[in-house]
C-alpha cells in the first residue's frame, strides 16, 4: 500500500532519480515513481560511457572540449562543478558495484569519442548506461527508506504561492490520487517521445516541461535539441537503435554512396549530423554508411558486442560490411531551469538530469557528459534538500481531482505544449 506523505518525492527511475534517492539517509522516507517499468528509462540506453577528469592536467582540455561542443553558450560555473565533481562520483559508482572496463594491470580503461581531445570516458562494453543504472536500481531496491512505484504517472504538481507540496498521480488502472511532500525532484527525462524518429523511449515526452509551463516555473533553452548523427537506418516505426559515438571515437568511418569518407568523424555531434544531411542530399539517399571494420574484429566483439548483435539481428554483419545510418533526435539540452543545486524557480521543486537545464551543455552536449551531469547535480539536489532550510510547502488542501479524469487528453495537451514551445522558441 502506497503511503501518501514523504520527505522526498522523485519522478523518474533513471540515473539522476536513483542516485538522488541513494544520497538520502535511511531516516528520510523517499518515494520514486515512474511511468513504466523502473528499467525503462533512457539512462538504461546510454551506450558510450561516462566522462571523468583524468588529473589536474586534463582540466583545461576537458573544460574547453565541453565549451566548444556547446558553442560556448554553456554556464561556466556548472561546467566547472561537473568536471571537478567527476572523480568523487566515479568513486561512489565503483563503491556501489559498477563494473567499468579495466586494462591488463587492473587500472581503469578509457575510450575517446567525438569532440574529445583525449580519452577520458569510462565504459562497460557498449552498455554503460545499463550497467550504471541497473546497479543504482538494485541498490535502491535494498534500501528500507526508498519505495519505488512502477506504472505510476505524474499528472501534475501540487502548488500554491510558488511553493510545491506534492504531486497528483495515476496508477496503472488510472486511479487518481495525491502524494504529499515539500520536496519534489523532477528527474523524468527528455522529450524524445514527441518525435517520430528518436533514440528515446516513446513514453519520455517532456512532462516536466509542460507542467512547469502550466504553473509559471521558469524553463530554458527549449529549442536546444540534439540530434545524434548515427542511428541504424530503418523504415519501421519506433525507437531508433543508436550506434554509439565511441564507435567513431575508436576509428569507424562515415561513407557516402561511393564508399568514400566525406567528413571528420570526430567533430561535435551537430556538425557531423549536418554533414550527413548534406551528403544525403548530394547522394539522393535516405542514409549514409558507417564502416566499423577499421576497428578490427577484436575491438568490435569485445568493446561493442551489443551493437554487433543488434546489427546482426537487423541483417547486417559489421565485421564484413558498412551499415546504413541516419541522424535522429537524441537529447534535450533545454528543460526546467535549475541552479547549481537543482533548484527551480518554485520553492521545493527540483529538476535534475535531462528534465532540468542548468546550462552545463550549452547549445550542444559533449558526448558522455550526460550521465556524469545527471549524477553530479542529482547528488547536489539531495544535499540541498538535506542541509538547506526546510521548505514551507504549499498548504493547498482543496484539490479538484476531476480535472485529471481524461488522462489521455491531458497528455495529448502536454505533448502539444512541449512541441509547440520547443518549435516556437527555435
Amino acid at each position: 500500500m502506497m503511503n501518501t506523505v514523504y520527505d522526498v518525492i522523485i519522478v523518474g527511475t533513471g540515473a539522476a532519480g536513483l542516485f538522488c534517492a541513494l544520497n538520502f539517509p535511511e531516516t528520510k522516507k523517499v518515494c520514486i515513481i515512474t511511468k513504466r517499468r523502473a528499467d525503462e528509462s533512457d539512462s538504461f540506453l546510454a551506450q558510450g560511457g561516462i566522462c571523468m577528469l583524468r588529473g589536474e592536467e586534463d582540466y583545461e582540455d576537458y573544460f574547453e572540449d565541453t565549451m566548444r561542443a556547446g558553442h560556448y553558450e554553456n554556464n561556466k560555473k556548472t561546467v566547472d562543478l561537473m568536471i571537478r565533481s567527476s572523480n568523487l562520483v566515479i568513486r561512489e559508482l565503483i563503491r556501489l558495484g559498477v563494473r567499468f572496463e579495466r586494462d591488463e594491470s587492473g587500472k581503469l580503461a578509457f575510450t575517446k569519442e567525438g569532440a574529445h581531445s583525449q580519452p577520458r570516458i569510462l565504459f562497460h562494453e557498449d552498455i554503460t548506461g545499463k550497467e550504471i543504472t541497473s546497479t543504482l536500481l538494485e541498490c535502491a531496491k535494498k534500501k528500507s527508506n526508498i519505495e519505488i512505484y512502477e506504472y505510476t504517472t505524474m499528472l501534475d504538481i501540487i502548488c500554491n504561492d510558488n511553493a510545491c507540496g506534492g504531486v497528483v498521480i495515476a496508477d496503472e488502472a488510472k486511479n487518481i490520487s495525491i502524494l504529499r511532500s515539500n520536496n519534489v525532484v523532477l528527474a523524468c527525462g527528455g522529450i524524445g517521445g514527441i518525435y517520430k524518429n528518436s533514440t528515446n523511449f516513446a513514453h519520455i515526452t517532456g512532462d516536466a516541461i509542460a507542467i512547469a509551463l502550466k504553473h509559471g516555473v521558469e524553463v530554458e533553452n527549449l529549442n536546444y535539441v540534439q540530434i545524434h548523427p548515427t542511428t541504424l537506418f530503418s523504415r519501421n516505426k519506433g525507437r531508433r537503435f543508436l550506434i554509439s559515438e565511441s564507435v567513431r571515437g575508436e576509428g569507424a568511418w562515415l561513407l557516402n554512396k561511393a564508399g568514400e569518407r566525406f567528413t571528420d568523424e570526430l567533430q561535435p555531434r551537430d556538425v557531423v549530423s549536418h554533414a550527413i544531411w548534406k551528403q544525403m542530399e548530394i547522394d539522393g539517399t535516405e542514409h549514409v554508411w558507417e564502416d566499423l571494420r577499421p576497428l578490427g574484429r577484436d575491438v568490435i566483439l569485445q568493446h561493442f558486442p551489443h551493437i554487433y548483435k543488434q546489427c546482426k539481428d537487423e541483417g547486417y554483419d559489421v565485421l564484413v560490411e558498412p551499415i546504413p545510418v541516419v541522424p535522429a533526435q537524441h537529447y534535450h539540452m533545454g528543460g526546467v531551469k535549475a541552479d547549481l543545486a537543482g533548484r527551480t524557480s518554485m520553492e521545493g521543486l527540483y529538476a535534475v538530469g535531462e528534465a532540468g537545464c542548468n546550462g552545463v551543455h550549452g547549445r550542444n552536449r559533449l558526448a558522455s557528459n550526460s550521465l556524469l551531469e545527471s549524477l553530479v547535480f542529482a547528488q547536489r539536489a539531495a544535499d540541498d534538500i538535506m542541509f538547506s532550510r526546510e521548505h514551507r510547502g504549499c498548504g493547498e488542501d482543496n484539490i479538484d481531482l476531476s480535472e485529471y479524469e481524461d488522462i489521455d487528453g491531458l497528455f495529448r495537451e502536454y505533448k502539444n505544449i512541449v512541441l509547440t514551445e520547443t518549435e516556437r522558441r527555435g
